[in-house]
């Protein structure tokens, strides 16, 4: 399994991905998650993939060949909605593909389609394993997929489309730590990508690994922070917590 999540707000977009998988506890690696195309100056486009690794390798892996060989394709389509649209495309002709011979294995994925194409705002797409498609926007500013359950109560307290592009990125930190801490599935390390809305160049893919300072410093404050917080809690006011006094 993995855990994705992507924020969109007024200035830009965050993502983060972490980049374990495993298929049982003796089978476990690391591949990565994020994957970036681009024309520099024109457009940048990241995919954010989760689901059967096999799926999301060939579905990149065909995204990429029609960039050299198909008349229409990621980098020349003219929106970010025809981007979403090729990913779902791609993603149903795979499953299609690999279906007959499941044998009972699950081929789903989904897919976090975002980026800008000059002359279009920055736009978030959450592609679905049948291909369909929904777009973030002010009042869903954020998607995840993969193990999204631990990550997602810090984001619905913090994450707002007004939220300043540095805060969202530590917001994404510490969901993707609480994460970590509570899934052995999802594990280090982790691609982060911090994408100022006008900047389709040098989109700054980061990748941290355990051992990064900023990350396990974040971590740290947030666990303290967490910490010190319960200490200060008031005490609640009914006696529900005192023992019964015997008859």
């Amino acid at each position: 399994m993995t855990y994705c999540v992507a924020l969109k707000v007024e200035n830009g977009l965050v993502l983060t991905s972490d980049s374990r998988t495993n298929a049982g506890v003796d089978h476990i690696a690391s591949f990565r998650k994020l994957h970036v195309l681009e024309v520099p100056g024109e457009r940048v486009i990241f995919l954010q993939s989760a689901g059967n690794l096999a799926t999301t390798q060939s579905v990149i892996t065909l995204l990429q060949t029609t960039i050299r060989n198909a008349e229409r394709h990621a980098l020349n389509v003219p929106t970010m909605f025809d981007v979403a649209e090729l990913v779902g495309k791609t993603i149903r002709e795979v499953i299609k593909r690999d279906q007959g011979q499941s044998q009972g294995v699950d081929f789903s994925c989904s897919m976090l389609v975002s980026g800008q194409i000059k002359g279009e705002p920055h736009r978030l797409f959450n592609v679905y394993s049948q291909g369909n498609f929904i777009e973030a926007g002010e009042d869903t500013p954020y998607f995840q997929v993969g193990e999204s359950k631990y990550g997602k109560p810090i984001l619905d307290r913090i994450i707002n489309f007004n939220t300043p592009l540095d805060r969202a990125m530590l917001c994404s930190l510490i969901s993707m730590d609480s994460t970590l801490r509570s899934n052995l599935s999802v594990g280090m390390p982790l691609d982060l990508v911090c994408y100022h809305t006008g900047g389709m160049k040098n989109p700054g893919l980061i990748r941290l690994q355990e051992d990064d300072k900023m990350f396990h410093q974040v971590r740290l404050a947030w666990s303290e922070g967490i910490k010190e917080l319960f200490d200060n809690l008031p005490l609640l006011t009914r006696d529900v917590c005192q023992p019964v006094e015997e008859a």
